[in-house]
């Protein structure tokens, strides 16, 4: 996904704050501040710290109150595992914290062959209603033989010691219900699969969240021993372009 094509040529700036959960304030090159739409309704762990360089999009849409968006961070610091203590992250990490984009992003790597799991699917759709209940899926297709299959993905974030990324960072019991949602599916003979989309470059491996969410990763290592396919796939993050890339590992819990 370039930036550039989307008409959201990114500015940069440092953070001074994040707040309101939905908003942040930033610092220009000319010394102005700016206050912008942050489009994440996670906590942000380790991706909001004041004086983080960050890169930011600004709409044309007249009705906004918030004209300009905050898309891309270079963290100051990760959240060390088992510690109150930040280690230092390296320069080159960098993070896609609009997590509205995660489906967008799947969306044009299943088109362009890069989720391995979901190669060539018929029928590909976008938001599709869960079928016998009320909510939507992300995707629904059709595979090669047939069977209808259902994608919840998830924008992974939050990156704990030694590359460790971990989902969720704050109890969500919406992410819960998919997972549950995705069990019932299989439960009906169908395909269904829970994709960690992870847009921080810091990240190399991924589990839930236990230590946040338990009930959630005890979900979801009941559901990938009941048949739903759990995938985490990361993503190259720029200032110019997000795309994914390729597999990374999922550690389920025992």
């Amino acid at each position: 996904m370039k930036f550039d094509t989307l008409g959201a040529t990114l500015e940069s700036g440092v953070l001074l704050r994040r707040y309101k959960r939905f908003l942040a304030d930033v610092e220009r090159a000319d010394g102005s501040t700016l206050t912008l739409h942050c489009p994440n309704t996670g906590a942000m762990t380790g991706c909001s710290t004041p004086g983080s360089r960050v890169w930011f999009s600004q709409s044309d849409n007249p009705k906004r109150k918030y004209p300009h968006t905050l898309e891309v961070i270079e963290p100051l610091e990760f959240l060390s595992a088992g510690s109150s203590d930040p280690e230092p992250a390296p320069a080159t990490v960098k993070v896609g914290i609009n997590s509205s984009k995660a489906n967008a992003l799947v969306d044009e790597a299943i088109k362009a062959g890069v989720i391995a799991e979901l190669i060539a699917p018929q029928a590909l759709r976008r938001e599709v209603a869960v079928p016998d209940e009320a909510g939507r899926f992300d995707f629904g297709f059709t595979d090669a033989a047939g069977v209808a299959g259902f994608v919840e993905v998830k924008s992974v974030t939050l990156c704990l010691a030694e590359g460790v990324g971990a989902f969720p960072d704050s109890v969500s019991e919406r992410a819960l219900r998919h997972v549950q949602a995705l069990t019932r599916r299989v439960a009906a003979g169908q395909r269904a699969v829970l994709l960690f989309c992870v847009q921080h470059t810091g990240i190399k491996r991924v589990r839930c969240a236990h230590e946040i969410y338990p009930e959630y990763a005890r979900a979801v290592a009941a559901s990938a021993a009941a048949g739903v396919e759990v995938l985490a796939y990361e993503c190259e993050v720029g200032p110019a372009e997000i795309v994914v890339v390729g597999r990374l590992p999922v550690d389920l819990m025992e």
